[in-house]
């Protein structure tokens, strides 16, 4: 397959296969967060702190599991490993929806959260480390760039039904992500070929960390994924939407169901742009001017009352943050060994979802003490400000070139006997 052809991957059956899954699944959680979000505020008599506890109950599973998690998808079979992530996610979103139609207290909905979030934190890892196992090597940049389309394709589409299912009945939010989840895992059991691991290490403490010490001695991976870590937690507006929403725009849930379906409608074009102008050969360039984009687009929205132009404040956020998904993915992906890509992909996955979630907590604290247009504004102005400092502390960063020509790195066992700044990518 030709590497100037756009659609490669898009060709193959499993990718399709797993492309499907991913946005059922991505399309059921959006459903879910923007549901339940909507719930807690309002039953909570519209206190911002609310949505800020809730990030930081979603945060836990992350940070305990996620590391584990990673060391699962490199020891066991990783469609097995999402599938029972997804029936768990399920039961999870039926929980939810008990709930909801029984009007149980509110500690049940943070136990029905919590137990979806802790499949969650299960199934990126494995996610993550399947992809590269059912895409040949040259065409991974093609297929992470459309994943990363799919992905946002979903996050666009699925708030927009939530808010819609939402204005109507909240209940049925849930129950419509049980069926995604159910649906999605039928899609992973649909994919017939993988290529197998090449060594499976035993599951000790040792090799649990072995893709943490691989990140953290690996300077081009660690600046991308700390410059994300604190962009997305000073940057994070979408925790508060359901306040601006009301209080700001004055708009109902199906206006707030496009407000979080915008970012990811802007990911869509920028992923649409990449996928067919080919990889990025200065990206290193590119990602911190979207990462600076991506901060001045938030501290605008902060002080926008306008809804459309908040709209389109929040589609910008989304297609510079796309500059940086891709990238990143695509570092972690390329450069991660074989036998270690569950791990890695798990510290990834740790930073994404750290991230996510602490920045609600920081959106939904800072917005109680400054309220919420500060609390944005801020945190879009702070965005800008890290990026500065990554690019200062991690000249390497100013240096990722071409991303098609990234190749895997060192094994965990070379990492421990020559220290991978020798040979690891810089």
């Amino acid at each position: 397959m030709s590497a100037a052809d756009p659609y490669s991957a898009l060709r193959l059956r499993d990718f399709r296969c797993y492309l499907a899954s991913s946005m059922l699944g991505t399309i059921g959680f959006q459903v879910q967060i923007l549901a339940v979000r909507y719930e807690v505020f309002g039953r909570s008599n519209d206190d911002y702190m609310s949505l800020g506890w809730m990030g930081l109950l979603m945060t836990a599973p992350a940070l305990l599991l996620t590391l584990p998690a990673g060391q699962i998808a490199d020891w066991f079979d990783r469609r097995l490993v999402i599938c029972i992530a997804l029936f768990v996610a399920a039961c999870g979103a039926l929980g939810l929806y008990f709930v909801s139609i029984y009007h149980g207290p509110l500690w049940m909905v943070y136990a029905a959260v919590l137990l979806r979030a802790t499949a969650g934190t299960f199934t990126q890892p494995a996610r993550g480390a399947l992809l590269p196992q059912i895409v040949p090597n040259d065409e991974l940049a093609n297929a992470i760039t459309w994943n990363s389309s799919n992905m946002q394709m979903a996050l666009m589409v699925g708030p927009a039904l939530g808010g819609f299912i939402a204005s109507k009945s909240i209940s049925a939010a849930y129950l419509t992500d049980a069926a995604c989840m159910i649906v999605s895992l039928f899609s992973i059991l649909a994919i017939r070929h993988r290529r197998p691991v090449a060594k499976r290490e035993p599951a000790t403490l040792h090799a649990v960390m072995a893709g943490l010490r691989y990140v953290t001695k690996t300077k081009v991976i660690l600046a991308t994924l700390t410059l994300d870590l604190m962009a997305t937690i000073f940057g994070g507006a979408t925790a508060l939407l359901p306040g601006f929403a009301k209080n700001i725009l004055h708009v109902g849930p199906t206006e707030l169901g496009w407000l979080n379906a915008a970012p990811a409608a802007g990911a869509v074009v920028m992923s649409g742009l990449i996928a067919h102008f080919g990889p990025l050969k200065n990206a290193g360039r590119a990602l911190i001017i979207a990462v600076i984009g991506f901060g001045a687009a938030t501290a605008l929205f902060g002080i926008s009352e306008s809804f459309y132009l908040s709209l389109f404040l929040l589609f910008l956020t989304g297609a510079f943050d796309n500059i940086s998904v891709v990238v990143r993915h695509t570092l972690v992906m390329a450069l991660a060994p074989e036998n270690m890509r569950g791990r890695i992909s798990a510290v990834n996955s740790l930073f994404i979802g750290a991230s996510n979630r602490l920045s609600d907590f920081e959106s939904g604290l800072t917005a109680r003490l400054w309220g919420p247009v500060a609390s944005v504004v801020f945190g879009g102005v702070g965005s800008m400000i890290c990026v500065v400092a990554a690019a200062v502390k991690w000249p390497e960063l100013r240096q990722i070139g071409s991303l098609e020509d990234l190749r895997p790195g060192i094994s965990p066992a070379e990492a421990e006997e020559k220290g991978v700044e020798e040979k690891a990518p810089a």
